[in-house]
């Protein structure tokens, strides 16, 4: 079937004769109704597809909260390595101690994986105790 315009579609050409439905018809209508009814349905459906995306993008599967768990556990041991430098360097730098305490306070998607959460207790704990260490060197040159 061929559409050759704003006027419908062509009559097939050669091969079988079109056949009838019988529970599907078109109404000789106007020519300005079909567009506005296509048009406003069209509308509606988009809507409904942004809608559907949107509740899809809220709903996160292991594979995701695995990936977030690992990306957690990364950012902190970089922070750990940066505050190994600036230690090094006889340099504390209070930013560094300003990111590691906000990742470490970051939420931390539990995926299931006993393995991986032992790992990630471990890294917990041990930017904990080098905050409180922190801390603590702060104190002492304070008073």
């Amino acid at each position: 079937m061929k559409v050759t315009g704003t006027t419908g579609p062509s009559a097939p050409t050669g091969g079988k004769p079109a056949r009838a439905s019988a529970g599907f018809s078109l109404g000789q209508t106007g020519a300005t109704a079909a567009p506005s009814a296509a048009s406003a349905s069209a509308a509606t459906s988009g809507v409904n597809d942004v809608s559907a995306l949107m509740a899809l993008q809220g709903i996160e599967g292991p594979l995701e909260k695995r990936r977030r768990a690992v990306r957690r556990g990364a950012g902190l041991l970089d922070r750990l390595d940066e505050m190994k430098m600036a230690l090094l360097s006889g340099e504390p730098d209070e930013a560094v101690l300003q990111q590691l305490y906000r990742t470490l306070r970051e939420d931390r998607p539990d995926d299931g994986d006993a393995g991986l959460n032992d790992l990630l207790d471990q890294i917990d704990l041990r930017a904990s105790v080098e905050l409180a260490k922190a801390e603590m060197r702060r104190r002492s040159s304070e008073s």
